[in-house]
């Protein structure tokens, strides 16, 4: 995929609005980690740009902002906090702003979930899980669950944990391999057979 102009695509969900929070901290080793390839162009969403509006209400002009950029992309990454035993609301809400049918529908999606708890976000990863491939996502294995994240960074979002940081990097690579295992063979080979069809034609 290398030289076309689209590449792959990485839309990184934020599912926290808290200022200082550790959810973006954490993203941004990811999305540091996905800009790293030439290959990838990285958006990260903070849903307090986009002013989405409550389930029923009228779609808001950041709605189909929101939907076009998942639409788009490749492959998503959503990151969430574990708030009382499940995933934010906020998450909630940018889901449910992704429309019925959902676009995550038929998306590869990563999940990264943080908790200042000593077993971290697994109960809020495994209902996110649930959520997401209910409306049609394919949830990527190996989710990343960051536990006593107070201890993973400073003040400032600067990793103190080498373990952790590592944990939380590989998000990225887990995406980006099932990416050019799964996805970018699959566009090569329909380039090639499109080709093929052109070449005898003519």
């Amino acid at each position: 995929m290398a030289g076309e102009p689209a590449g792959i695509r990485i839309v990184v969900i934020n599912g926290s609005v808290r200022p200082g929070n550790y959810t973006s901290m954490a993203s941004t080793l990811v999305v540091d980690e996905l800009e790293k390839d030439p290959e990838v162009t990285v958006h990260l969403i903070n849903p307090e740009d986009y002013h989405l509006p409550f389930p029923g209400a009228n779609h808001a002009e950041g709605t189909k902002r929101l939907q076009e950029e998942v639409k788009n992309a490749t492959a998503v990454v959503l990151a969430t906090p574990e708030y009382h035993g499940s995933f934010s609301s906020v998450m909630k809400l940018v889901i449910e702003n992704l429309g019925f049918p959902s676009v995550l529908a038929g998306k590869p999606v990563a999940l990264l979930g943080v908790a200042a708890g000593s077993i971290g976000a697994i109960k809020s990863l495994e209902q996110l899980r649930s959520v997401c491939s209910h409306i049609g996502a394919f949830v990527l294995p190996l989710p990343v669950s960051v536990p006593n994240v107070q201890k993973v960074f400073d003040p400032s979002g600067h990793p103190l944990d080498p373990a952790a940081e590592k944990l939380i990097r590989s998000v990225a690579t887990n995406v980006l391999n099932y990416i050019r295992q799964n996805i970018c063979p699959s566009v090569t080979l329909e380039r090639l057979l499109r080709g093929g069809a052109v070449a005898a034609g003519s």
